[in-house]
């Protein structure tokens, strides 16, 4: 017989941006057997570069991981609307760093889809806030 599983289904969307109906889903374990296993989260926000005489501001959640061993996290997050548009942003972080005191953090980098007017992408990059659960 099988052991029961618990966990959070996420629906990914097409990791290259663009708008095709694909999709896929994780799950993420939460309880294995009866015992927990848990899993964390990251805030994280920071500012595009300045492109085409304007940023973007973006913050976001990323998507939960397993706490205790060495893991990174998918993240998503729409731009602020400057200069008549907005961009997206989506990647995996890096592997966690611990921090002084406890908890760790990751750091994310990237390039935002390209749209505007003139149309451009924006550099960003950034560390996660110490997780929580």
């Amino acid at each position: 017989m099988g052991k029961p599983i618990k966990g959070i289904l996420f629906c990914s969307h097409d990791s290259d941006g663009s708008d095709h109906s694909e999709h896929a889903h994780k799950l993420f374990i939460t309880s294995w057997d009866g015992r927990s296993v848990n899993v964390h989260v990251h805030p994280f926000s920071g500012d595009t570069s300045y492109d085409v005489g304007h940023f973007h501001h973006y913050a976001g959640i990323t998507e939960a991981a397993p706490s205790g061993v060495q893991h990174v996290h998918n993240y998503y997050a729409v731009t602020s609307f400057d200069d008549g548009h907005k961009h997206t942003i989506r990647g995996t972080t890096g592997p966690a760093y611990p921090l002084p005191g406890g908890g760790h953090y990751h750091h994310f980098e990237g390039y935002t889809t390209v749209n505007g007017a003139v149309p451009h992408a924006h550099k960003y990059a950034g560390n996660t806030g110490k997780e929580t659960v």
